[in-house]
């Protein structure tokens, strides 16, 4: 299969979901939620590139979903799986939701390396204004890191995204909008090599908001 061809079965929710399963991101999920994320019963959470919301069989019943994604065929796979067990919402991670909304939590899962510099500066403010006080916002993406193992870059080579990054230049995009900026690289959250650099990002910049 061609690598056009790839893009566009995996634009189908229903394949994105299974290479998702295979490489064990149910188990990356559950990890990176726990260790980072720290969802709550009660509190509101935004997805911002959401995809089929494949994230929300590893959050806990008490969160409040909200999952934007530009693609209608993600969004219409996450509403006929997850039901009214969230809001799913066609639109760009980086356009305002409304003057109203206020989150605990903004996600970004695989989401910056698909955007160029200016492209992530938006989502990242738009993160920033969506936030209530206090909030935080949490990303994961491929990354390129020193020494990684040769499998892992290959892999990430052949993501769709053009811009993957390392874990300081991704942090270096955040901090135009938050005062701190926590980064950090794992290794470890797939069944097969593969690099993710995370980022904690809280203290909004109130230009911002």
């Amino acid at each position: 299969m061609a690598h056009g061809d790839v893009r566009g079965f995996l634009s189908r929710g229903w394949a994105y979901e299974r290479l998702q399963t295979a490489v064990g991101s149910n188990r990356s999920h559950a990890r990176f939620l726990a260790e980072y994320v720290e969802p709550r019963d009660g509190e509101r959470l935004l997805d911002l590139g959401c995809g089929p919301a494949h994230i929300l069989g590893a959050l806990p019943a008490g969160v409040a979903y909200v999952g934007v994604d530009p693609s209608d065929a993600y969004i219409g796979r996450a509403k006929r799986r997850w039901g009214d067990r969230g809001e799913f919402r066609v639109g760009d991670g980086r356009e305002p939701l409304g003057s109203k909304a206020s989150f605990d939590v903004v996600l970004a899962m695989g989401v910056l390396h698909h955007l160029d510099d200016a492209g992530c500066a938006a989502l990242v403010g738009n993160a920033a204004r969506s936030l209530a006080p206090g909030g935080r916002f949490v990303t994961i993406d491929p990354s390129r890191a020193e020494g990684q193992p040769r499998t892992a870059a290959w892999l990430i080579g052949k993501d769709r995204g053009s811009f993957v990054r390392t874990a300081q230049a991704y942090a270096e995009l955040a901090r135009g909008a938050f005062g701190s900026v926590r980064a950090g690289v794992r290794s470890d959250l797939l069944r097969v090599p593969y690099t993710h650099a995370v980022l904690v990002c809280t203290d909004a910049r109130r230009e911002h908001r």
